[in-house]
């Protein structure tokens, strides 16, 4: 969760982590999202400002071209081809 200035709320970004360790994509994606903006101190609506919430597997991994360490910013949509 992104708390950005023409926002009036914070709102959800989405991020390919190409680490299998769930802390360390973690903050992967904290340290790309910084980039953008602030990211959230708190939970939202219930909603925690970081969170793994899916493991990619091998065959989405090779197909979308993400290599181990990296991180692509995937935007505020849900990434459906990512998780298909």
């Amino acid at each position: 969760m992104l708390e950005l200035p023409d926002e009036a709320q914070p709102v959800r970004h989405f991020y390919a982590v190409g680490h299998e360790d769930r802390n360390r994509a973690e903050w992967a994606a904290i340290d790309e999202a910084i980039i953008i903006g602030a990211v959230a101190t708190s939970p939202i609506g219930g909603i925690e400002p970081v969170e793994a919430f899916a493991q990619l597997t091998p065959r989405t991994i090779k197909r979308m071209g993400l290599a181990e360490g990296r991180v692509r910013p995937l935007g505020r949509l849900w990434p459906r081809r990512w998780l298909a």
